[in-house]
Formats: structure tokens, sequence, C-alpha cells
């Protein structure tokens, strides 16, 4: 039997979110080499040295993955000394200049490619757009990744075409405007995230945007009856082809066992008290004001709801003294780093208070617990859209002006809290997530899913010229 032999090299942008799918698709090629007999994959992983501890920790169990570590550049104007990851940034204003910095790998990352074995195929960030000469100058195929569903990128594909919002002043940020290839979408200015259309961040989305029209397709991270209508369009316009190989965190190994943490305890409390429990967390990137983490501390509170809230915040030297008190019998705040998957998959656990990162917002589904929508930047307020009218598998938390930046009152959170916890359309969402979980494990565990024959249709595409054949006796 002939055996074809392919190497892979994954090149993720220095952020967690951005990282860990792609870490994820790493461990589904091993996964595909173990179940396809004739094909033979070795996957080569980029990264810098602050960032290869969590790269190598993370792929512990995955030892055959070879991690290569670039000199991050130093004395980049505005970046603090030592700082290789978006999630240790001062403040995500600083995303351009640090963004820019990579270039700076360019030549690192070449001279390694040139002491590799040849590579079959590569897959980057699309935030890294200078991967895409480093790929032409070695006849590398190149695959995108963002980390964005379809949904988003459709439905901003469309705004563009249709210059929704291209003539100034003519509609406000909070119009809603009909989307002319969905017309079932409105859509708003304030969620398309329209700030960067000059300076030195437009000029940045641009060069990442050319380099996509050099590439061989887009990996996405999601599953095609997930959004069949948006994937549909993206793979029928003028963009390259849209791959979905997802959903990656359901790569995962099972965890090793271990002694509980305090917050697993109390969920397990609260599960054999009955207690459905409200999960909170905004990822690492929403920059909260104090003004608003009052108000959100607050409506919890009022909410009367079990929840389980993980912040990096000293919540009770905003709110004052007394906070925790307060809410001993019905809350847990954590400021250490958890496991997201093990929270959400806890039994107790029955809504997810989410930024609706699409990562997050992935899990959420796969485990079957349904979202409390509140987004704050980048393309999560079309995740919001998405998880909230177009599969139903959540509620939306509303800001107090319409402004994706606007503030969320506590009497607002409060009563969606208790829609999602308690009523008619919580139970809908319930009903309707756990649905799209089955799917979701139907499209990448079983081998006849929809994401495991993508991954075999990509191998035939990417790796038919540079294809080894090895006799096997």
């Amino acid at each position: 039997m002939a055996v074809s032999t392919h190497h892979v090299v994954l090149f993720p942008y220095m952020s967690k979110g951005h990282t860990i799918p792609l870490l994820q698709f790493a461990r589904l090629l091993l996964r595909h080499r173990r179940k396809q007999s004739t094909i033979s994959v070795t996957v080569t992983v980029f990264t810098t040295p602050k960032n290869q501890p969590f790269v190598s920790d993370f792929l512990s169990d995955t030892p055959v993955i070879n991690v290569i570590s670039l000199p991050f550049p130093e004395n980049i104007s505005g970046i603090p000394s030592g700082v290789e990851s978006t999630d240790k940034l001062p403040s995500m204003s600083l995303f351009v200049p640090f963004t820019r910095a990579t270039k700076l790998l360019q030549p690192f990352f070449e001279e390694s490619l040139k002491n590799l074995p040849e590579v079959s195929f590569m897959v980057s960030d699309g935030f890294l757009w200078w991967t895409s000469e480093s790929a032409a100058k070695f006849k590398i195929p190149r695959l995108v990744f963002y980390g964005m569903n379809s949904y988003a990128s459709a439905v901003s594909i469309s705004a563009f075409k249709h210059k929704l919002f291209t003539e100034p002043d003519t509609k406000s940020d909070t119009e809603p405007v009909t989307v002319p290839d969905f017309p079932w979408i409105r859509v708003k200015k304030c969620e398309l995230n329209l700030d960067n259309q000059s300076g030195p961040a437009a000029e940045l989305f641009m060069d990442q945007i050319m380099s996509i029209t050099t590439s061989h397709g887009f990996l996405v991270n999601s599953f095609y009856e997930l959004e069949t209508t948006f994937v549909d369009y993206n793979n029928n316009s003028e963009t390259p082809k849209s791959w979905c190989i997802g959903p990656l965190c359901l790569t995962d190994p099972p965890k090793p066992e271990r002694a509980k943490p305090d917050w697993i305890h109390w969920l397990d409390q609260k599960r054999e008290e009955g207690r459905p429990v409200l999960y909170v967390a905004f990822g690492t990137q929403a920059e909260i004001s104090t003004k608003q983490l009052k108000e959100l501390a607050l409506g919890l509170e009022d909410s009367k709801v079990n929840f389980l809230w993980v912040t990096r915040k000293d919540v009770e030297e905003i709110i004052g003294e007394g906070f925790k008190d307060r809410i001993r019998e019905t809350g847990m705040i954590v400021k250490d780093w958890v496991d997201q998957w093990e929270i959400l998959s806890h039994e107790s656990v029955k809504g997810f208070l989410s930024h609706c990162g699409w990562n997050s917002a992935l899990e959420s589904i796969c485990v079957g617990v349904p979202l409390l929508a509140w987004p704050m930047m980048a393309e999560q307020p079309l995740n919001a859209k998405m998880v909230v009218e177009e599969i139903k598998v959540g509620v939306r938390v509303e800001t107090q002006c319409g402004n994706v930046q606007g503030l969320v009152t506590r009497e607002e959170l409060s009563r969606k809290v208790e829609e999602l916890m308690e009523g008619e359309t919580g139970k809908t969402s319930r009903n309707n997530v756990k649905e799209y979980s089955k799917m979701a494990k139907a499209a990448l565990i079983q081998e006849t899913g929809s994401s495991w024959k993508n991954l075999d249709l990509l191998f035939e595409k990417l790796c038919k010229s540079g294809e080894t054949n090895e006799a096997n006796n």
C-alpha cells in the first residue's frame, strides 16, 4: 500500500484565542494520520520564546509535534519589553504596532523553512499577513486562519460589497440596515467594526486582505451544519474557498485526574442542591470600565441567580465591602486561571454570560449550554447576532444607547439573566443548543462527518503536488 507523507506548518498569531484553535488543529492532523493508513503527517508549529511554554504544555499529549521558537523583536515603540502576546499588552490600542512588529520575524521564519523537510502546506493566522510572501517564496500552499465563523465573514463581505455604511453621516451607528444578500438580517454600523477606516489600522487591514488573495483558502473553526447558508455564500463569492474543519475544541483529550479546584467543589455543591449556575467570563482581551463592572456585579446580585464569575479584577474593591457577604450563598468569584471547558461541561452550569468570542461561543454550543450574549469588540457583535437570531441558542444583552460600546445597566442584565435561566426564550435556547451540540460531535468525531470529510478533501487538493509515495510492504 502506498503511503503519502506530508509535512504541515502552523503559525498562529500571538494571542491565546488565535493560538489555541490552531494547536487543536495540530491534534486533528495527527488523529487524521492515525485513522488514515495511507497518509503520514508530521507537524511543525512556529511561535516565540515567551509563548513556547504555553504551546509546549498545550501539546504535551502530542510530543511528536515539532515546536520552533523565533526571536520576538525588541525595542518596539510603545510595546513594553518582554511582551510577546496580546493578553500581556497594557491596552488593545497597541494591537497595530504589536502586529506590525511580527513582520520582523520573517527572516528567521524563512531561514527555518530552509532547514525543514519539504512542506506540503502551511496554515498561518490572517494577522500574520507577511507569511504569504514566505509561502510564495518557498512555493508552499498557504491557508489563512482568522478564528472567525462563516456567518460573521459573510455578513461583513455582503455589507462591504453593497457599500452599506461607506457614505459618511448617512446612517447612525445604531440604525439597523437590511443586508441585501441576507434580507432577514438587519445590522447596525456599530456591529461591523468599521472604526479603522483610515490610518495605520486601515493600512494593516488592507495588507492582510491583499495577502488573502494569494492564499489557497480559509480554514474555519466551525461545522457546515451550523451555518450552511453562510459557508455556501462564502464559497460562491470571489474569496478563496472556506474549509470548515471544526469544532476544534472537540479534539482536546480527556483531562488527567487531579485534585478538584475550589470552583469545581462549589459547582458540585450547587448540583447537589439542584441550583442551576450561570457561568460569567469575558475572555482575556475585554476591557471593562469600573462603572460597567459595578452594573454587572449589581445586576448579577439582583437576579438572585447562582453564578460563577471569572475575572482578573478585584470586584469587592470596586463595589465596596459587603458585596461578597451579600452573594455568599449565590455567587463565587474566581481570579485564577480556570479550565473553561471543564466548567461549561459541569452538570450544574445551565447558562454562559459571554462576550461571544467565537472560541467561547463554540465551546458553549458543543457542550449544549445556551448563551447570554454580551459582545464588546471585533466580530463579537456578529457572533452574538448569529447565536441569538440565526441559530437561536441564546439571549442578547442590550446596551442603554444601542451602541456596542454603550453601558449595560444592572436592570437590563438582571432581566436578561432571568430570561435565559428561567424564561421561555431560555427554554427554547436550551433545546436548540442541545441539538446543535449533537450535530457538532457528528461533524468532527464521526469519520463520516462533514468536517472530517473536509479534511480529507483538503489533503487531496493541497498535497497532490508535494506527494511522495513509499512502498509499504
